[in-house]
């Protein structure tokens, strides 16, 4: 997929990006985001290895929010690298429906899981297009202890 991926994200033509690790079912975009790599989240799903856990189950970007917010999230004013906190960006088409998230990294370099594809760091706005939209919201927490 590697070569794929200029072409389908056409903002990965103009900044660089690397794979950080194989493609692996077991987990999504947003649950990479939420640093969980054993589940997939998304609150439409009806499967046992489909997890939500929010209580707003639309796919909208209050949900993404209300579930991001039970581990510890809130609200961010930009995407801007802050000391001692992670952020996570949502990703919304042209409706505001939520397509994608991405972890920032301590460097603050992005990190996503592009679809069933590998994992890559790159740009935050690299991704935005046809496929994933624009960012829509940035959220932050403090990292974790431990």
């Amino acid at each position: 997929m590697n070569e794929q991926l200029p072409s389908l994200f056409p903002g990965l033509r103009r900044t660089p990006f690397r794979i950080t690790s194989s493609a692996d079912h077991k987990y999504n975009c947003i649950a990479w985001a939420a640093n969980d790599m054993n589940h997939w989240w998304w609150p439409a799903g009806t499967t046992p290895d489909v997890v939500w856990p929010g209580s707003v189950r639309d796919v909208t970007l209050i949900a993404f929010t209300t579930a991001f917010s039970t581990i510890g999230y809130i609200a961010s004013a930009d995407e801007s690298l802050e000391p001692g906190f992670e952020k996570v960006a949502l990703f919304a088409d042209a409706d505001g429906t939520p397509t994608h998230a991405s972890l920032q990294l301590p460097s603050g370099a992005w990190t996503s899981i592009l679809g069933n594809a590998e994992d890559i760091e790159h740009k935050l706005r690299a991704l935005e297009g046809d496929i994933y939209g624009t960012v829509a919201l940035i959220l932050k927490r403090p990292f974790p202890q431990g």
